[in-house]
């Protein structure tokens, strides 16, 4: 028989239920890292959302570096994920037969998109490419105009550098606002999530009304 109040009870129960953080580090950042890597290869992930969502738990939780050590796994994922992908693309490119990385990344190119690519970069160079990254399905555009400029990959790689750490420290910082809102991590995941849906649906919806 328990010699605690129901509500110690209640607490305890609810306090073993939570991993610990070391716990919780210890799975997270290996996850967020694999997952914003796969979602730099394969845009199927919502990378933005994982960050914002990383960003809030590492708010509420009491180690010191945890807001850093989400900033340099998602930034690190990112710029691997990128450097991957575009490696793969330069290599459909040289090919005779090209290859199914490249035609991947051609049907994430719609010809609009791809036309104002190439015009933006031709008049400014690594700024644009730096800025795609924060703009919703702006990356895989850019990256083809600059395969198709034929740049080497340690040109892209370094302004792709500061396109990932600008991309990183912006979802980071929407996360961290999403935590500050609120007292538990769920509803600060829940708000970060939604914000980042709406970053990315807008632009879609202004070119459909347009």
């Amino acid at each position: 028989m328990s010699l605690l109040p129901p509500a110690a009870v209640l607490a305890a129960a609810s306090t073993s239920a939570v991993p610990p953080e070391s716990t919780q580090q210890a799975l997270g950042y290996p996850s967020l890292f694999l997952l914003v890597l796969i979602g730099a290869l394969v845009p199927v992930v919502p990378t933005g959302a994982l960050v914002s969502s990383a960003a809030v738990v590492a708010f509420h939780q009491t180690a010191p570096f945890a807001l850093a050590l989400v900033f340099v796994t998602a930034s690190l994922a990112a710029f691997l994920g990128d450097a991957a992908l575009y490696w793969l693309g330069r290599r459909g490119m040289r090919s005779r037969n090209g290859s199914r990385w490249l035609e991947a990344i051609r049907s994430r190119a719609p010809e609009e998109r791809l036309a104002q690519a190439r015009g933006k970069l031709a008049e400014h160079g690594v700024a644009v490419l730096v800025l795609s990254r924060l703009v919703p399905a702006g990356r895989v555009p850019v990256m083809l105009a600059c395969l198709m400029a034929e740049w080497p990959l340690r040109r892209f790689s370094r302004g792709n550098v500061a396109a990932c750490l600008a991309w990183a420290a912006t979802y980071q910082v929407i996360g961290i606002v999403g935590g500050s809102l609120f007292p538990q991590p769920w509803e600060g995941v829940l708000v970060a999530v939604v914000l980042t849906v709406l970053i990315s649906a807008v632009p879609g919806l202004l070119r459909r009304v347009r």
